[in-house]
């Protein structure tokens, strides 16, 4: 009789001794800094403030993320991060990351990183454009930052 496969638990996230943040992949490249949430929302429309909230509120349900608001966009990070958003005066602009090439008239462009890591840019205007289809991408890009995509042991 064949036992059942234990789950393999992920190494943990090496941490920046500098910033503090975690990633999955040990001396990752980045820029350290801390910056304010507030100053991304501060003078946006509130359609573009509520538009943001309608993203973060998506992500949250699908589980624990760590929000990261850096410099020129606000991040999404279980493991990796998998999306980023930047609201601007019109329009919130913004990526997911899929394991998957998904060609959708939604994207406005598509960059191929590796074969299981593909940005797709998005244009959000209202929080009505965080539909069912939308939400599903996010938990498509919510794995991706479980990294369950990953074949190989973690």
């Amino acid at each position: 009789m064949k036992s059942a496969a234990r789950p393999v638990s992920p190494r943990p996230l090496w941490r920046c001794s500098r910033c503090g943040r975690g990633f999955a992949t040990r001396n990752q490249s980045h820029a350290c800094g801390r910056h304010d949430l507030r100053a991304h929302l501060e003078g946006k429309p509130a359609a573009i403030v509520a538009t943001y909230h309608a993203v973060v509120a998506a992500i949250r349900g699908l589980g624990p993320v760590a929000v990261l608001p850096q410099k020129t966009r606000i991040a999404f990070q279980v493991r990796m991060s998998f999306a980023q958003v930047a609201p601007r005066d019109r329009w919130v602009d913004g990526h997911l990351v899929l394991a998957r090439r998904l060609e959708h008239p939604r994207f406005r462009k598509i960059e191929t990183l590796s074969p299981g890591n593909h940005v797709h840019r998005f244009r959000l205007a209202t929080p009505a454009d965080v539909d069912a289809e939308f939400r599903g991408w996010l938990a498509e890009a919510y794995a991706v930052g479980e990294q369950r995509h990953v074949r190989r042991r973690l």
